[in-house]
């Protein structure tokens, strides 16, 4: 059976999802209400956060398909994952045409010299412009230097969440046959009698964990046969060498992991029994055996710190609480999670350093989900010294918004040392591209959101580390804290709410250091959020209207981390996410001030 090795790629929201989807359902790997996107955080967010691995069955080809996660802060997947591939099928919206992610991907295949297969997705949209965004496609492959071959690239028009591909936009088609010919006759074959001849060499390029089996290695084998139970070598990225054996050996069989006793060159596998395998490394038979190129991952950009839950609410809520507990969890995470890095160096907190706000508040979404109680600080960014310059990760923000509203955000954006290298104006849109330091973007997003009035998307890639801005002039609010601890009042919050934003409601259990919401004149204030009103014997007319209150901007994880300042911290519980000063009295506040000074 000949084996053809493809990844799907797009950015956040173009389809990829539901076009794998179709495609297990169509080749009969599963049910009707059946979705890649298993994970709970994916459902609700829908978008794809972890690579997977599936494979479908077609005219006595087996096609093995990596679905790739389309966020930026989730890009060092999508590099490891086409490292083991030899075609990638690039989904683009019909209507919102290439986006930053798409750009990422795109180049990163174009220099491992593939021949994308270009599936314009969404084609049933009432905004779709198909013709358009071909050229658009063309455009971008020609601006990342592609070579004339790839320029020649194949186009298929589909409605992925309906399960129809067409070569043309005039055919007539109900299922994706039209796709599944083309991967056939245009995807070199990854497997050959020539290949499974030679001594094995394999390569990890994504890691799992099982509770019983330890950490499991996601393969693609170059050459040779690996069989269970066997002695292999593995080599790490300064050519050291290391003994393992193969315990256990899975394929993936539609949805299914299927053991094996032996597989060979070319196929997609799981390999158990080596604890200490990681990505990139080379699993041979034979020690003169030359290592496959190493696998590079992309640095982190942001850090923060992850400490014990010490809040006067600690333990109410939460079934993990220790730091031992806590150590115990990060430990079990950087076995697979190979963009995260941690130093426990610490005795007083870790420090976690990630891809970007995204990739850490997944961690915390799932963590609190599990029972955990914890703080985290202010996410600050990763600058480094090279040739005694000073350096800091920059991001390219691409951003299309309603033509009107371009001036504010090129005003914000310019504020926080952006600089807009392209513009153009549509019509109705208009798409804005900046380079700015990922400084500049914390906290931005929330703010985006309300200067576009929910119309704007932003998007941002990590484009490498450049020289240091400077100081970055940002949005100025205060912090309301409350000064009590008890159960906020209606009343008190009906007349604090002129003052800002509050983060509570009414009867909501607040503590004293607890930030209740923002003031908008910049200054923090401590307010009591829990004085009711003075009662009397006496009735007067007007006195007892009812109270109407706004109702609360309620925080998440990533709201939270947006709207926090330097000398506070998140408390996440199973059901609470809380900022607080990280020292709870006015006396302490003014302590450390002045210490500071």
């Amino acid at each position: 059976m000949e084996i053809r090795n493809i990844a799907i790629i797009a950015h956040v929201d173009h389809g990829k999802t539901s076009l794998t989807d179709s495609l297990m359902k169509q080749s009969g790997g599963a049910e009707e209400n059946f979705t890649m996107d298993t994970n709970e955080l994916e459902k609700e967010r829908g978008i794809t956060i972890y690579s997977k691995n599936t494979s479908i069955f077609y005219k006595d080809t087996k096609i093995n398909i990596v679905d790739t996660p389309g966020h930026a802060d989730f890009s060092s997947e999508v590099e490891r994952v086409l490292r083991s591939i030899d075609s990638v099928l690039l989904v683009v919206d019909a209507q919102e045409g290439p986006m930053p992610q798409t750009k990422f991907v795109l180049k990163k295949s174009l220099e491992l010299g593939f021949k994308p297969i270009v599936v314009i997705n969404k084609i049933d949209k009432p905004a779709a412009r198909p013709d358009e965004v071909k050229e658009m496609v063309y455009e971008l492959f020609l601006d990342l230097g592609a070579n004339d071959e790839q320029l020649d690239f194949e186009v298929v028009y589909a409605n992925g969440r309906d399960g129809i591909a067409k070569r043309n936009l005039n055919d007539e088609s109900d299922n994706l046959v039209p796709l599944l010919d083309l991967i056939i006759n245009k995807v070199n074959p990854a497997s050959s009698g020539e290949l499974a001849s030679k001594k094995l060499r394999a390569q990890p390029f994504n890691l799992g964990y099982d509770n019983f089996l330890g950490r499991l290695a996601i393969c693609r084998i170059y050459e040779g046969k690996i069989n269970k139970g066997k002695d292999v070598f593995v080599k790490g990225i300064n050519n050291e060498v290391r003994k393992g054996k193969v315990v256990k050996m899975f394929t993936f069989h539609g949805l299914e992991k299927v053991e094996l006793e032996e597989a060979s060159a070319g196929d997609i596998v799981i390999i158990a029994g080596i604890p200490d395998i990681f990505i990139g490394e080379t699993i041979s038979s034979d020690l003169e055996i030359d290592s496959l190129p190493f696998i590079h991952i992309d640095e982190p950009t942001i850090s923060l710190n992850f400490l014990v839950n010490n809040s006067p609410f600690a333990g109410k809520d939460g079934k993990f609480v220790t730091n031992r507990q806590l150590k115990e969890r990060l430990l079990k995470e950087i076995e697979i999670n190979v963009g995260l890095k941690i130093d426990f160096s610490s005795s007083e907190y870790y420090k976690v350093y990630g891809r970007g706000e995204l990739h850490i508040a997944i961690l915390l979404e799932q963590m609190r989900r599990e029972g955990y109680e914890l703080q985290v600080s202010q996410p600050q960014v990763i600058i480094k010294e090279e040739d005694g310059k000073k350096l800091e990760p920059y991001e390219e923000v691409i951003i299309d918004i309603p033509s009107e509203m371009s001036g504010t955000v090129i005003e914000k954006l310019s504020k926080r040392k952006g600089v807009m290298t392209e513009m153009k104006p549509d019509t109705i849109h208009t798409r804005i591209i900046f380079e700015i330091p990922t400084r500049g973007l914390l906290g931005y997003k929330s703010e985006f959101v309300m200067d576009t009035r929910g119309e704007g998307i932003l998007a941002s890639r990590v484009i490498g580390f450049k020289p240091y801005a400077g100081e970055i002039e940002k949005r100025s609010v205060g912090s309301m804290i409350s000064m009590a601890t008890g159960k906020s009042s209606g009343f008190s919050l009906f007349n604090l709410q002129e003052r800002g934003t509050l983060y509570i409601g009414h009867a909501e259990d607040v503590y004293e250091g607890m930030v209740i919401g923002n003031v908008s004149k910049g200054n923090d204030l401590a307010v009591n959020p829990n004085k009711g009103k003075e009662l009397s014997n006496m009735r007067a007319s007007g006195s007892d209207e009812a109270i109407k209150l706004t109702p609360p901007d309620i925080l998440n994880i990533e709201k939270a981390m947006s709207v926090m300042n330097d000398d506070e911290y998140i408390e996440i519980t199973p059901n609470f996410v809380r900022l607080r000063k990280q020292y709870l009295t006015e006396v302490e506040r003014i302590r450390h001030k002045r210490k500071g000074n």
